[in-house]
């Protein structure tokens, strides 16, 4: 299984209608083979700003900064001593968004929406840097994702269910942001992914699907639980050829479901927690195979590898198949 690390690092922003801010500062390290407890820090941030531009954003013992040519993140943070934390994550191809502004607008006048979701991905990266430990020094060099989500309503008139998607190979990247609204607007799907390698973007947009072909009921919490998955990418090249790419099989163990309302600020918790029905938990399941690109970090999802599974992406004539890390991640909110 290769010995090796995977990290997330989370900036958690919430404002809600201007009448009170909550800043939250989340870092958690997966450690190999699963023998290791994860360590999760959650740390609540003080003279919390950005930059003029918006693309930086800082705190007391915390920051995270674009540099001058805007292909580089730098993560640090000294807000918690269990996890000291100090990373790089540069673009090894094209960010993407979907759309004008990478913007899903709610609400019956377009023009005057009431509510509005945007996603921007940086999907294949390049990682320096460590986490400081109470136990180690763990270097992260290896392989890296982006992604920056602004959630303009309250988290459960957004979307009553989400999946995501990450795949990493040494040749491609593969990911894919997908959510469907509550009965309230259509149980309306809305999917956003693409298809990238280094320096390239192969395909984006929305023609894409995620499908869950197994499941399993929570005896917890009653949700459907994932067992087997089948994701599914649709598109054309910039000079006009067709694209399809398909990543199936069984999950295997979970890694983790994480109960989404002891991750939040008691602010928003309080929003939430007040909604009937609403018992938001995610899923967390991931498949490795070591393939000499390194531990795996990412900004605001999570990396957790276990085994392998293979994407088969066709271009035109041409069939690839390339076995990689793959992330996937089932949230079911209301």
């Amino acid at each position: 299984m290769g010995h090796q690390h995977e990290v997330e690092s989370l900036i958690q922003f919430s404002k809600d209608s201007g009448i009170r801010t909550t800043c939250q500062f989340n870092t958690k390290i997966f450690y190999p083979g699963g023998k290791t407890p994860n360590l999760f820090s959650s740390d609540p941030l003080d003279n919390y700003g950005f930059d003029e531009q918006r693309l930086s954003f800082y705190a007391d013992g915390c920051a995270v900064t674009l540099n001058d040519s805007g292909d580089t993140y730098t993560v640090k943070s000294a807000t918690n001593e269990a996890s000291i934390v100090n990373l790089t994550i540069t673009q090894a191809a094209p960010g993407f968004h979907v759309g004008k502004d990478g913007k899903s607008y709610f609400g019956t006048d377009p023009k005057h929406p009431w509510g509005s979701m945007r996603h921007a991905f940086w999907p294949r990266c390049n990682v320096e840097g460590s986490i400081i430990t109470k136990a180690e020094d763990i270097n992260f060099k290896g392989r890296g994702f982006f992604s920056h989500a602004l959630q303009g309503m309250k988290p459960h008139h957004a979307a009553a269910k989400w999946n995501f998607v990450d795949f990493q190979s040494p040749t491609y990247s593969a990911v894919m942001m997908e959510y469907t609204t509550p009965p309230s607007y259509g149980s309306t799907v809305v999917n956003i992914g693409g298809i990238i390698q280094d320096g390239e973007i192969i395909c984006a947009g929305s023609a894409n699907s995620a499908e869950h072909t197994e499941v399993k009921d929570d005896p917890e919490n009653d949700w459907p639980e994932p067992n087997s998955v089948k994701f599914c990418w649709s598109g054309t090249t910039k000079d006009g050829k067709s694209v399809s790419a398909e990543l199936a099989g069984s999950l295997g163990q979970r890694l983790d479901k994480v109960d989404v309302m002891s991750k939040v600020p008691g602010f928003v918790k309080s929003i939430v927690g007040g909604v009937a029905g609403t018992k938001p938990f995610i899923y967390q399941v991931g498949y490795y195979q070591d393939l000499g690109i390194g531990p795996v970090a990412n900004v605001s999802m999570k990396y957790s590898p276990q085994q392998k599974l293979a994407l088969k992406l066709v271009v035109g004539d041409v069939e690839t198949v390339e076995e990689g890390i793959l992330f996937s991640e089932a949230t079911f909110i209301s």
